[in-house]
């Protein structure tokens, strides 16, 4: 199915604005080097034009937080066949790039183009507020096919190749309008990102998912005040919040402090809430994190922040918490800087039959 958007203005009678022709897609490239968010505001911009090893060139490489990598092709003239074979053809070459390779790229994408950090690894800690040392660059891959419009047979390959193939690739769809001599731009994905990120392509190989929650808690947040009143927490960019989602009552999570290690699991005993807002039971009745005395400046309430930038928290009752300063760790356990994710991978077996047996609990996941 065609996807057709349209922009009303709001008023007493409804406006359609009328659609602006948006001439060539090669403007979009040039839009999305000025800023990123157009296609997504938690992808870094890596490469533009990237030349592969069989002298072809892709449009744009971005990275999230994770070291996923993003190839980004634009339909241009191209064939429906034709687009979407390129850039499955790009990710045979990307899934064998080394770590050095993508910091290459990076570094000859930022000295063409002047952009404000030199390096990846200044470029990833500026966007992320974490070190690229911290995660595992290029162990997943997807692919975005960017155009004006799509056909029919195009938008079929596509769903396919998610549904029956499991490879990530997904459309992202723009439309101009225009009213009183100014122009705007609107955009549709085929598919809801998250999902695309979720089923993005590992090298690693997956299993069925285990039914236990991983959260990365961040070292700037109060994890002693966390394990007193019982909640995990992120915020401060809608990527960091909008996993915390992810959790109902019942699930079991394993809390980590990225650079520090394991500190806690729990089971989960309500839904996100905007952190300043919540409600916490005391002996002096019920309390927000304002009105708490806390034993750790929690930095990151801010009640007059936007719902996409504001911190959420999420209730639990814990089974086993550790200090900080005793995290465990130790080479082999799974890591990941979302803030809450199922992980398929061997790894994140393996780290929750070590932290059982570390902790001495009972096995079985949540609910």
């Amino acid at each position: 199915m065609a996807i057709e958007q349209g922009i009303w203005k709001i008023g007493d009678q409804p406006q359609q604005l009328k659609p602006a022709a948006l001439a060539d897609e090669a403007l979009l490239e040039d839009m999305v080097m000025k800023d990123i968010a157009i296609l997504n505001p938690d992808w870094l911009l890596i490469g533009r034009q990237v030349r592969t090893s069989y002298d072809k060139l892709i449009d744009l490489l971005a990275m999230d937080a994770n070291g996923s990598i993003i190839i980004v092709e634009l339909k241009r003239q191209k064939t429906p066949r034709d687009v979407v074979a390129q850039a499955i053809d790009y990710a045979s070459w990307v899934v064998g790039l080394t770590d050095s390779d993508i910091v290459d790229i990076y570094l000859g994408f930022a000295d063409k183009y002047q952009q404000p950090h030199a390096t990846l690894d200044e470029a990833f800690e500026a966007k992320f507020r974490a070190p690229l040392s911290e995660v595992t660059i290029n162990d997943s891959h997807q692919m975005v096919v960017v155009a004006t419009e799509l056909d029919a047979s195009t938008e079929r390959i596509i769903n396919y190749l998610n549904d029956h193939a499991q490879i990530a690739i997904n459309a992202l769809f723009f439309s101009a309008f225009e009213d009183g001599g100014n122009q705007y731009l609107s955009r549709a994905w085929m598919i809801d990102p998250d999902e695309n990120t979720e089923r993005a392509v590992t090298k690693a190989r997956k299993e069925p998912w285990n039914g236990e929650f991983y959260v990365s808690f961040g070292d700037d947040r109060p994890w002693e005040d966390a394990r007193r009143l019982g909640f995990i927490a992120g915020g401060g960019g809608s990527w960091y919040s909008k996993t915390l989602g992810m959790l109902s009552e019942g699930d079991r999570v394993w809390v980590n402090i990225p650079g520090k290690g394991y500190v806690g699991v729990g089971i989960v005993t309500g839904e996100r809430c905007r952190a300043e807002q919540y409600r916490f039971s005391t002996e002096q009745g019920e309390k927000t994190l304002q009105n708490i005395q806390t034993t750790e400046p929690y930095k990151h309430l801010d009640a007059t922040a936007a719902d996409d930038e504001a911190e959420y928290l999420v209730p639990v009752r814990w089974l086993h918490t550790v200090d900080r300063n005793k995290a465990f760790s130790e080479v082999g356990l799974f890591g990941n800087q979302n803030t809450v994710c199922k992980p398929t991978t061997p790894k994140w077996r393996h780290t929750v039959e070590r932290l059982l047996k570390v902790w001495n609990i009972d096995g079985g996941a949540g609910r």
